[in-house]
């Protein structure tokens, strides 16, 4: 009986400041320009219908007005939570149909708002582009619990402040990345005129991210590669004595984000230094992980963009698109002993056969028609050797032939002409080149090569979907790693592996090409020379971005800015003053030419095919005196 006295207690006063609480909504949203916004009201159901009518009809909404009642029951808040979840996921979905939307909560109950903002977090009902605005007569110090939400998402609070004589109204936001115990600041204030008074430099609704008032200090977790190389600094107030910092284009665009958007931030690494990846039971690990669970500000990477990661994670606009490739280990220069083939294409070569046999079965033919007598294998063994004579620069005697027979032959010996002239001058310049073996071009040449082993990095966007695709190419490069054929590093871990196990020539690594370009640089700076390759094949075309939280207004102001910094070319630019030798290796040539005495290394291929004459000539030789003396033996 005594709280039911007490809620229509309560309810009377609601009722009575009715009018006030109307009319400053009434200026609220006439100050506020939303031409296609609806209004979405909640309510605790403590306000008559006469009361809510009112506060409707006041709202300026072009576009419509939804009202949502959770009605108290009296008893434990957790009772309303069914109610309130479907009203808020309703209240979404007019959201995502609608161009704006404002959500404007009435209620002096704590309750309530603690169960509202708590849904409406989990709902995804208040992104950035919802404005909320909470009306309520509870004293400031007892809404501290609403400072995460407020602090991050387009919230104002009114405060309706009843007096003996008449009624004020305060406007209050909360700054990002504040304290909890940091004060609200005062934008507006309302004292029964029908005209807010702004009380800052803020308008209603300020955009609070584009440029932050009070320069926060945010968390940017990152780890060590080649567009963000790690710096440790000796410092004694850091937990492990070091100071983290970083270098390099991705830094730099960080540093300009931190100037143009007054922040600055600290560095910190993932524990198990991945990028981050999906476990079975949906946790996720690395850099990712963090940022998921609000243990980061930003994720500064640059990250591969995916749309698992995508689930729990916000992409900025793209840095840069890049694609995967293969590095591997030049191999040294090397003799191709069959260059002497080389000259002629294969196709010329089997021209060159198809003639010496097709010519002689003409002239044979031809012969024919006008000796009918005539021996014709004779005429096609003597005309087939006499073509070959010629072809092979001997002499070969033609006689009693006819014109049409010496025009054929003349023939044959200007296609002879041009074609050793040809093979003469091109196969010396073949013999002093040499040849740098460059075996992995492509995804197939893993596969079918049982020896290689591929270095893959640990729990990264290429990783995952490797994981999870079920067919194809790259579901033969997953299996690999049953059959011990592939191996995760860590990127911190690149440089070592690529020293020993890629230069040794049985490892080589999947990476993207802007990081293998970086490491092949380094590489020539060290040594002086391309010990390494890329492969022709690109695979797995990357996205790659910063991350933010689920829902972070952060995101799109950073994207802007990235997109500025991107269409002006000033990311690639400091790409290639960090590695000036980026391009050197690029492309590496897999032959080169050397000034040389020729040696057995070059010409054992033609001995090969010397002794292999002598000795066909050897055993046909013999074949001969061995049917010569049976044919003797048979004739005795």
């Amino acid at each position: 009986m005594v709280d039911e006295c007490c809620r229509e207690e309560k309810a009377g006063v609601i009722h009575e400041s009715s009018i006030e609480v109307t009319e400053v909504l009434q200026a609220v949203t006439r100050s506020v320009k939303h031409d296609q916004c609806s209004v979405i009201f909640f309510t605790d159901g403590r306000f008559s219908s006469s009361s809510f009518i009112m506060l409707t009809e006041a709202s300026v909404a072009p576009w419509g007005v939804a009202v949502f009642e959770v009605t108290l029951d009296g008893q434990h808040a957790n009772l309303t939570v069914p109610q309130l979840s479907w009203a808020v996921a309703q209240a979404r979905q007019l959201r995502q149909v609608s161009w704006c939307v404002m959500v404007v909560v009435v209620c002096d109950d704590t309750d309530f708002l603690v169960a509202f903002d708590e849904w409406s977090l989990n709902g995804r009902l208040l992104v950035w582009s919802t404005r909320l605005l909470v009306i309520t007569r509870l004293p400031l110090q007892k809404l501290q619990f609403l400072h995460s939400t407020f602090s991050m998402t387009n919230s104002m609070m009114v405060i309706v402040e009843n007096t003996s004589d008449s009624s004020r109204c305060s406007v209050y936001v909360r700054l990002p990345y504040t304290t909890q115990q940091s004060l609200w600041l005062k934008v507006a204030t309302w004292d029964g005129s029908q005209r807010l008074t702004l009380t800052s430099y803020l308008m209603l609704f300020p955009d609070k991210f584009s440029s932050f008032l009070e320069r926060p200090v945010l968390t940017a977790v990152s780890e060590d590669n080649p567009l963000n190389k790690l710096i440790k600094k000796e410092n004694s107030d850091f937990q492990d004595g070091h100071k983290i910092t970083f270098t390099g284009p991705v830094s730099k665009l960080m540093d300009l984000l931190a100037k143009a958007q007054n922040f600055s931030y600290v560095n910190v690494r993932p524990p198990d230094g991945s990028w981050g990846l999906k476990h079975e039971d949906g946790t996720w690990s690395g850099m990712v992980g963090m940022v998921s669970r609000k243990e980061a500000d930003i994720g500064v990477g640059p990250f591969g963009i995916s749309a698992t990661r995508a689930e729990v994670v916000d992409f900025t606009a793209p840095i840069l698109i890049d694609y995967w490739r293969i590095l591997g280990s030049r191999g040294r220069a090397e003799v191709n002993p069959w260059s002497f083939l080389m000259p002629l294409a294969p196709l010329v070569w089997a021209a060159i056969f198809t003639t010496l046999l097709a010519l002689p079965s003409l002239i044979c033919l031809l012969s024919s028609c006008v000796f009918v007598n005539s021996s014709k294998a004779k005429k096609w063994l003597t005309d087939t050797f006499a073509l070959i004579c010629i072809l092979l620069l001997q002499d070969a005697s033609v006689s009693k032939t006819w014109w049409w027979e010496r025009l054929i032959f003349g023939t044959w010996m200007m296609v002879t002409l041009v074609l050793t002239q040809s093979y003469s001058g091109n196969l010396m310049a073949l013999l002093a080149v040499r040849h740098i073996p460059q075996p992995f071009q492509s995804l197939h040449d893993l596969i079918d090569d049982s020896k290689v082993i591929t270095i893959w990095e640990t729990e990264s966007a290429s990783v995952q979907y490797l994981h999870s695709v079920e067919s194809g190419i790259f579901r033969e490069i997953a299996n690999l790693e049953n059959k011990g054929r592939l191996i995760y590093r860590t990127q911190p871990q690149f440089a070592v592996s690529i020293d020993t196990l890629v230069r040794r020539g049985d490892h080589v690594l999947m990476e993207v090409d802007m990081s293998l370009k970086v490491y092949m640089a380094q590489d020539f700076t060290h040594t002086g020379q391309c010990s390494f390759y890329e492969s022709r094949e690109e695979f797995l075309p990357l996205m790659f971005a910063m991350i933010g939280q689920k829902d972070s207004p952060l995101v799109p102001v950073l994207s802007k800015r990235i997109i500025t910094v991107t269409e002006a070319g000033l990311f690639y630019q400091w790409m290639k003053e960090e590695e000036p030798n980026s391009t050197i290796c690029s492309r590496s040539l897999s032959k080169i030419t050397v000034k040389t005495s020729l040696s057995v290394n070059n010409l054992w291929g033609m001995f090969v095919v010397y002794t292999g004459g002598l000795s066909l000539s050897l055993l046909i030789f013999c074949l001969e005196i061995v049917a010569s003396f049976i044919s003797h033996s048979l004739q005795d």
